[in-house]
């Protein structure tokens, strides 16, 4: 994310440059433009390690406002398929990684069959309510859309996403430990040489770090992040400190944040957007200012000197 995240301030300033020759000068005392995340599931939490992050190393985030839709990070409260397959990871950690470091499709022939088989659940609708009700209940019961999950042009026979084994290691150590820990390495070692202490950072600890406004919200039909766990985020933060944060809840499961488009989802976004005030806006109040004290103090040195 630092690599991304810089590489927008790149672009975006070089293009204000066109229109602002004063760009460069502009930015030492302010950000010339807002910068919003807008993030889902493993995207909150890893917006909310970032920022946390580069407040500890004292480096720009460039962030102006955060809107959290279901995020992880905590996980107290899971269903009974989760809590077993902790157990699994946990046993398989010293063998598995040599043999399966990320679960994907394999080979082209392989992802062409799911892809077919995808194509077939949408053609014969009993087929693909009955595996999707198999596929939400062992995951707990989430209505989501897996089925159409599965059918998303990025799911095609020449590339597929994977899982990460450390990424599905990552979220077993936080809920074992129950806190919104780093990646544990497995030593003292390993853990001194990336974070500089015996045990990986609690990003929670930190939450008051945040300097910019939050928007938490959770799905009441979630059973992936249950609404539970996303408001513990909320109530570590206001805990901290943060000064702007905000709690929502929505009659959604887990993916319906991504796939429903519904329009009172679409408009409760736009309304926090509209929060943020306009780069150049802030920009103008601050040169009036400016101009403002400018004005006040040559008319008090003219009084003085007559």
């Amino acid at each position: 994310m630092p690599a991304m995240i810089d590489k927008v301030h790149e672009i975006k300033t070089s293009e204000l440059r066109l229109y602002q020759p004063n760009v460069e000068e502009v930015s030492n005392e302010e950000q010339p433009y807002k910068l919003c995340l807008l993030s889902h599931s493993l995207g909150g939490a890893a917006v909310l390690m970032y920022i946390v992050t580069r407040r500890i190393e004292e480096k720009p985030h460039r962030l102006s406002r955060l809107i959290l839709l279901s995020p992880a990070g905590f996980h107290d409260d899971t269903s009974l398929c989760f809590s077993l397959l902790q157990y699994v990871f946990l046993l398989s950690k010293p063998i598995m990684p040599r043999f399966v470091p990320a679960f994907y499709i394999p080979t082209r022939f392989f992802r062409m069959l799911l892809n077919k088989l995808v194509r077939d659940l949408h053609n014969y609708p009993a087929v693909g309510g009955l595996v999707q009700t198999l596929m939400g209940n062992v995951i707990g019961g989430d209505s989501s859309d897996w089925v159409g999950a599965m059918g998303l042009p990025h799911y095609n026979m020449n590339d597929m996403p994977g899982i990460s084994f450390n990424l599905c290691l990552h979220l077993v150590q936080i809920k074992r430990s129950g806190k919104f820990k780093m990646f544990d390495y497995g030593s003292v070692s390993a853990n001194m040489e990336v974070y500089g202490s015996p045990e990986p950072l609690d990003l929670g600890e930190f939450y008051g770090l945040i300097d910019v406004p939050v928007d938490v919200v959770a799905g009441k039909k979630d059973k992936i992040i249950r609404p539970s766990n996303v408001r513990k985020h909320y109530r570590v933060m206001r805990e901290s400190g943060v000064a702007d944060v905000s709690y929502k809840e929505f009659e959604y499961a887990h993916l319906d944040f991504t796939f429903s488009h519904r329009e009172e989802l679409l408009a409760y976004v736009m309304s926090r957007l509209l929060l943020v005030e306009p780069a150049q806006t802030q920009t103008v109040k601050k040169k009036g200012m400016k101009l403002k004290k400018k004005m006040e103090a040559a008319k008090a040195s003219h009084l003085y000197e007559v």
